[in-house]
């Protein structure tokens, strides 16, 4: 499959990009009388060519949740949500997941880590989606032995899985609901099956705590080092609540920290640190948590409020800045899951966006990049590619009429 998009504007300058499979093989001008020959042209005058979004921490089939507990601290929430998510079945997790990925591609993501429950259904619905997911298979002491050498097994099973949209991660939930030796073993099937491998980390000021009050007053981040998880597959969502050593050690064993902005501010779980991420070169990525605590799905949204939290939080306007930010939600986030992209660039994979400049909120047009952090929303983004197939084209994605019916009926049940 080719795609020759014509006209658009990157870099301020009209072009010419051909797809060739799942690849970009041209990015640029071409001469007078110059065309390519390919299986689908797409004219995007009047349009944007963007890089697609990578959302790098996410509760997709939580969106069934969405709205339903909220204004309340994390822990009193979770054991709602808990006592609701316990009533899902298989099939409500596939067509919540569904829902959540029509949501992210109308708004420009292309890629979701993912860390839910009834993880064969999640596939099963990336696969009919056609989105880059790594699933993370969730990992709690409390689910029993029995289901802990099953999702291990299954790890094991599906380590070499033939859709290269598609990786699997086992994910302890975090330090509070997953003991060490649970952290070991799944850190150790992820290391003999080459997996990522997907926690939660140092979110709320008393998961600090009473983690320093259990394990000889080491924090989070120094607890997980004594165990030996940390490395360049691992990706540490929220690190709200970090220590200049926490910092390095993450920096040092190559982590990446995942900034859920939106989900941390509803919680009030505190606010991320950048300076001090910055300081120390910490790998750092952009995600939305799960919809019951966002409430939406949103990149571009995750991105106004990361920037205006960090002016807000550290009193200076450049404490993090629309560039930074865009990569934290493209090329960063790419790079942490070893994915050649978040770049409109030859020999890269074609994930990419269309936005429309038409678009009131995108006039006039002095910067794309300010634009899309501070003034777009999803009504912006017109066509969403992911490895070279059109997955909306003019706000179209297939079968959207009958997931969200689907997820109402969810409700209704």
């Amino acid at each position: 499959m080719s795609v020759w998009i014509k006209n658009a504007m990157l870099c301020g300058e009209k072009t010419d990009v051909l797809i060739e499979k799942d690849t970009f093989s041209f990015v640029g001008k071409l001469k007078e009388g110059q065309s390519f020959t390919a299986d689908r042209v797409i004219n995007a005058e009047g349009m944007a060519l963007l890089p697609a979004f990578y959302n790098l921490h996410c509760h997709a089939a939580m969106c069934l949740l969405r709205g339903y507990g909220e204004d309340m601290p994390l822990m009193s929430w979770l054991e709602k949500i808990w006592s609701k998510e316990a009533t899902l079945t298989g099939e409500d997790i596939y067509n919540g997941t569904r829902l959540a990925v029509l949501e992210m591609i109308k708004s420009g993501t292309v890629f979701f880590a993912d860390m839910y429950w009834y993880h064969q259904d999640v596939l099963r619905a990336v696969e009919d989606m056609g989105i880059r997911c790594n699933i993370g298979v969730t990992f709690m002491d409390s689910l029993g032995e029995k289901t802990i050498k099953d999702n291990l097994a299954f790890l094991d099973d599906y380590a070499s899985y033939s859709n290269p949209l598609i990786t699997f991660a086992p994910a302890p939930h975090a330090i509070y609901t997953c003991s060490g030796k649970l952290y070991m073993r799944c850190f150790d099937n992820a290391e003999k099956n080459n997996l990522y491998f997907q926690t939660h980390l140092s979110e709320t000021v008393d998961e600090v705590g009473n983690c320093k009050k259990l394990h000889g007053g080491q924090t989070p981040t120094q607890y997980l080092h004594s165990l030996q998880v940390l490395n360049h597959r691992t990706i540490a969502a929220h690190c709200v609540h970090l220590t200049e050593e926490d910092a390095e050690i993450l920096a040092e064993t190559e982590v990446t920290a995942v900034h859920n902005p939106c989900s941390n501010m509803k919680l009030s779980s505190g606010a991320f640190d950048v300076p001090l991420i910055k300081r120390c070169g910490v790998h750092t990525a952009l995600g939305t948590d799960g919809c019951s605590s966002n409430n939406n799905l949103s990149m571009i949204e995750e991105m106004k409020t990361a920037a205006l939290l960090a002016k807000h939080a550290y009193k200076k306007a450049d404490t993090l800045t629309a560039k930074e930010v865009m990569d934290w939600a493209t090329v960063n986030g790419a790079k942490a899951y070893g994915i050649n992209a978040g770049r409109i660039q030859q020999g890269m994979q074609a994930d990419c966006l269309l936005v429309d400049m038409q678009n009131e909120r995108l006039v006039p047009s002095w910067d794309i990049v300010s634009d899309m952090v501070y003034s777009a929303d999803s009504s912006c983004v017109d066509t969403v590619i992911c490895a070279g197939k059109v997955l909306m084209e003019h706000r179209r994605v297939k079968d959207q009429e009958e997931i969200v019916a689907k997820a109402r009926a969810f409700v209704k049940k």
